[in-house]
């Protein structure tokens, strides 16, 4: 298997690894491999095929954040993205990787004041990320100038296909520098994206990362939505209503390893801990422990957990979400190995489902909703335990001396309180319920369903298509059985609708509508944090 390069391979400065570094990245994903070095050379237009969740908003904000002069006050990039959402997000996560230099990002997308985003344009900014029917708004004010930027990134430009915006981008590249560099993300490459491409691309250079399968089919993979706050306490109770727990937790930084294996040691668990940072002594003490089993539980990166081969492991845990889908497969594929069964259980918050649904996608596999056990049942499983081991202890020769101790304990007691008693002082802090905290539930129920537990869902139908929110709300119904009183936002626009819907119905309609050989009718629209 060929080597995975690191990002001081990929020829980026000391900087920007050092705020790459601070968000705790050890290792590049595919398509950030393969891109960041040929953007870097500035001598080439691309075209990259990448799904979304792949990591690629670093792939070219990396670049971009070393290409950019801060001393001038033109915009020098220009982001295309289909949704406010998405252009939100990708402005938010290049400002996460600036470090300290002095770049002026800004979203400009409908729905936001246009006022306000005059004054922040009118003060200097150097990468412009927005939506095309507000960045043409601005170009026909004449509000924005982008005869001189060097870099045009049109980002899900399939995205764009589907929701009527090839005309937009069309018109908005005529008035971009001729001389500038563009790069184009999109999942798939139909002939629309292919002609936009011939068109305005003169000579390209096309990346694609090539999709890794999942290759086991006896790990059961679930999930449990919580807040992440509640995670470490959802994972105590994971460990501790099993019997045997033998598993490796996920974390996607080095201080969220350390973190989390710090307070598992606290609170009397056997666990250790690898990643970059420790050095290949102690990651081999620690590894030689978990093989044999002294410590049962290992907290790792991605990368520090190349090339462990353990076999019967009994979990693996996703604390965090991978950064892309390919690091999902790795890790569960972990587990089942052997002809062992095992499971995958992997933490999301509400705003991580469409993310998860995407890996789901890719895996081609079903990860289930599940339910972090309940205080009682890990108590109950805890005393049933107890009792095997005491049960198993009385098959065994028992030393004299503890059957004289034993005489005397009765000769003035009862015996079932000596036992409750011997129990209580043996068990009192393992079966305290008190020891566990309280986990929040996070799923919506009925009309108690907050917007965190809803999804956002696209149609590729409009006011052109005779649709209206009516209309709509009926089309659904008659697909998937669902109550009108659950479809909610309904927003119907020209070309294209948003519906809000929740979670558990959500993959059910996208599913629903979906055909095969044919662009989706009804897809999850791009989210992000508020």
């Amino acid at each position: 298997m060929e080597k995975k390069k690191r990002f001081n391979e990929l020829g980026l400065s000391a900087k920007v690894l050092e705020a790459i570094n601070k968000k705790g990245f050890e290792e590049p994903t595919a398509i950030q491999a393969l891109t960041i070095p040929v953007m870097l050379r500035d001598d080439t237009n691309i075209i990259a095929q990448a799904q979304t969740g792949t990591g690629k908003t670093a792939a070219f904000g990396l670049p971009l954040i070393e290409m950019i002069n801060a001393d001038s006050k033109t915009v020098q990039a220009l982001i295309l993205a289909p949704t406010r959402e998405l252009a939100i997000q990708v402005s938010e996560e290049i400002n996460s990787l600036k470090g300290k230099k002095d770049i002026k990002i800004v979203p400009i997308y409908g729905g936001q004041s246009i006022d306000q985003q005059l004054r922040r344009l009118k003060k200097g900014v150097h990468i412009v990320v927005g939506t095309p029917g507000r960045i043409i708004d601005h170009l026909n004010r004449r509000t924005l100038k982008l005869g001189e930027i060097e870099h045009l990134i049109l980002d899900e430009a399939d995205e764009m296909l589907n929701m009527g915006f090839i005309e937009d981008m069309e018109k908005i590249m005529k008035y971009t520098n001729p001389k500038k560099r563009t790069l184009l993300f999109s999942a798939t490459m139909p002939k629309r994206i292919k002609d936009l491409a011939h068109k305005y691309m003169e000579g390209y250079e096309f990346l694609a990362v090539k999709a890794e399968q999942l290759t086991t089919n006896l790990t059961e993979q679930i999930y449990f939505e919580v807040k992440v706050s509640d995670r470490f306490e959802a994972l105590c109770r994971i460990i501790d209503i099993e019997d045997e727990f033998y598993g490796l937790v996920f974390c996607r930084t080095k201080s969220n390893v350390d973190s989390v294996s710090g307070h598992l040691i606290d609170r009397g668990y056997d666990a250790g801990a690898i990643h970059g940072d420790i050095s290949q002594a102690q990651r081999e003490r620690t590894l030689d422990k978990f093989r044999k089993q002294r410590v049962r539980i290992l907290i790792a990166t991605d990368v520090a957990a190349r090339g462990i081969d353990v076999i019967n492991l009994t979990h693996v845990i996703n604390y965090s979400l991978p950064q892309d889908p390919e690091s999902y497969v790795h890790r569960i594929g972990r587990t089942g190995r052997a002809g062992s069964e095992g499971t995958a259980i992997t933490f999301i918050t509400p705003s991580e489902y469409n993310k998860l649904m995407h890996i789901q996608r890719f895996a081609k596999t079903d990860i289930k909703k599940s339910k972090v056990p309940q205080v009682k049942d890990i108590i109950e499983s805890k005393k049933k335990k107890i009792h095997d081991d005491l049960t198993a202890v009385l098959n065994d020769k028992i030393d004299p001396n503890y059957y004289n101790w034993a005489k005397k304990l009765l000769e003035n007691n009862n015996p079932p309180e000596i036992l409750a008693a011997i129990l209580n002082h043996c068990f009192e802090e393992e079966l305290n319920p008190n020891t566990y905290g309280v986990i929040k539930d996070v799923s919506g129920k009925g009309k108690q369903l907050d917007q965190q537990g809803k999804a956002r869902l696209f149609v590729a139908l409009g006011k052109k298509d005779k649709m209206n929110a009516k209309k709509l709300v009926e089309l659904i119904m008659s697909k998937v059985s669902v109550k009108s009183k659950h479809i909610s936002d309904v927003q119907v626009m020209e070309k294209f609708s948003f519906i809000t819907v929740p979670f558990e119905k959500a993959e059910k309609i996208v599913v629903s509508f979906r055909e095969k050989g044919k662009k989706p009718l009804i897809s999850h629209a791009k989210k992000t944090k508020k």
